[in-house]
């Protein structure tokens, strides 16, 4: 890792460097983004089984969840503790978070393998599985939990090259793993040439193939490059008072992910009792919402190690800089999401349904929802700043204002009052008040110096 590539996370004009984190950021969550949805296709066109297969994978997801949930733990745990260390100029303590953080994801990965390997037939007939799906569930997912020590080893330790200004590097290592993935897939799935076709193990085996490279490649940064910290044979030695820092982080940080689903769960049953339609159409929202966020949350992964290191070194200033171009440049791209919505939202319902009910009702309900888009800058750039600081209990409020506190009682009153109707606009009332309470959780914590 060449020093030239590196970005100096406490000088220089923080917009640029803002940039050079963001970029790669996106990049690599739309390649990732890409792999998952060219991986879908494959398997769904495995001849006589696509369907069941695709079925099969689809109910593996919990578990898939549950094992990024382990290494976002540790890596949203760590690495902003590792950038405050070097903003502070503590270079050993940051070599001991990166260490700890290696032997916390091994020790994960082992005990997870072995629990989910053993159980995955229990778990996933747990989650739904039918006699016609469970062999497909199982090959595919006992292959993927064999490989699940570089899969909590990759996701886990990618912050940490961020962390240390190293966003290409970080962004090279992602893509080539999802390349090599999408690569090998039609070849292991139908087979080529002296290759026999695997089918739904195939896909599988190529995700375990991708991600280990991206290891192999994550380890030779950490161990051969001038970078700021490396992994180190005395750093590896547990230390419980660190894993309780890590924790303090990484558990807010898994229940803000964790979060969205719960609410989604929760809406789906108030719109169920109008219309199947209505289940449809929030499904559909919720797609489209992911392309929209992509680049948002690109910026706020942006700013996340650029505003601990800058709090290490004590360097509010640079802190408050940040925080203002991230809510600036995430409410732009809101904004020019809600034009969008509003201009063409019977036109990006169409691309999932042709059903002339579920477009109706998807135009009304985006139209509705976007008016919240742009104020949601607020909570989404505060919550990632807070995480930043090293405040994950903070950050953890505004998550539950936005996905509890505020919407589940506001959506169960307004659809009483506005039918499903009601229902969405729940969405933009709650975005007003979770920036309020945003805005105020944000003073206070970054007032705590």
């Amino acid at each position: 890792m060449a020093a030239q590539n590196r970005q100096d996370m406490g000088s220089g004009p923080v917009k640029p460097l803002l940039l050079q984190l963001m970029i790669p950021a996106v990049v690599a969550q739309v390649v990732n983004l890409l792999y998952n949805i060219v991986d879908r296709i494959y398997i769904g066109h495995i001849e006589g089984i696509g369907a069941a297969a695709l079925t099969g994978v689809g109910l593996f997801a919990p578990i898939l969840m549950l094992l990024n949930a382990f290494a976002m733990l540790i890596g949203a745990g760590g690495a902003p503790r590792t950038a405050i260390a070097l903003g502070q100029g503590n270079k050993e303590d940051a070599e001991k978070i990166i260490g700890n953080s290696f032997t916390m994801l091994l020790f994960f990965a082992v005990v997870l393998t072995i629990g989910f390997y053993a159980g995955a037939p229990a778990l996933l007939r747990l989650f739904g599985a039918s006699d016609a799906t469970l062999p497909y569930a199982v090959a595919y997912g006992r292959i993927y939990i064999l490989g699940s020590v570089f899969v909590l080893l990759v996701m886990g330790m990618n912050p940490f090259i961020t962390t240390q200004g190293f966003a290409k590097i970080s962004m090279l290592t992602t893509v080539i793993g999802a390349v090599i993935n999408i690569i090998l897939d039609p070849i292991l799935i139908f087979g080529l040439g002296p290759v026999p076709a695997l089918g739904i193990a195939g896909a599988a085996l190529a995700t375990g193939i991708g991600q280990t490279v991206t290891l192999v490649l994550y380890l030779v940064v950490y161990c051969t490059t001038a970078s700021p910290v490396r992994l180190r044979r005395k750093a590896l030695r547990p230390d419980a008072s660190l894993e309780g820092r890590l924790y303090a982080i990484g558990v807010p940080a898994i229940l803000n992910l964790a979060l969205p689903s719960l609410l989604v769960t929760f809406l789906n049953d108030l719109l169920a009792a109008f219309s199947e339609s209505y289940v449809v159409v929030l499904g559909i929202y919720y797609k489209l919402q992911t392309f929209l966020y992509l680049p948002v949350s690109g910026i706020v992964q942006g700013m996340r190690p650029l505003i601990s290191y800058n709090y290490g070194a004590k360097e509010h200033a640079r802190v408050a800089k940040l925080y203002q171009l991230t809510l600036g440049m995430s409410a732009v791209i809101m904004a020019a999401g809600t034009v969008i919505c509003m201009a063409a939202s019977a036109p990006l319902i169409g691309l999932f349904s042709s059903n002339p009910e579920t477009i109706a009702i998807g135009q009304t309900a985006l139209r509705i929802i976007c008016l919240g888009f742009v104020v949601s800058a607020v909570s989404t750039t505060s919550s990632g700043a807070l995480e930043g600081l090293g405040k994950g209990a903070a950050s953890l409020v505004i998550s539950l204002c936005r996905y509890v506190i505020f919407i589940m009682p506001l959506a169960w009153l307004l659809c009483r009052q506005l039918g499903p109707t009601g229902v969405w606009h729940a969405f933009w009332a709650t975005e007003v008040l979770s920036a309020i309470i945003a805005f105020a959780v944000y003073r206070r914590g970054i007032s705590k110096k």
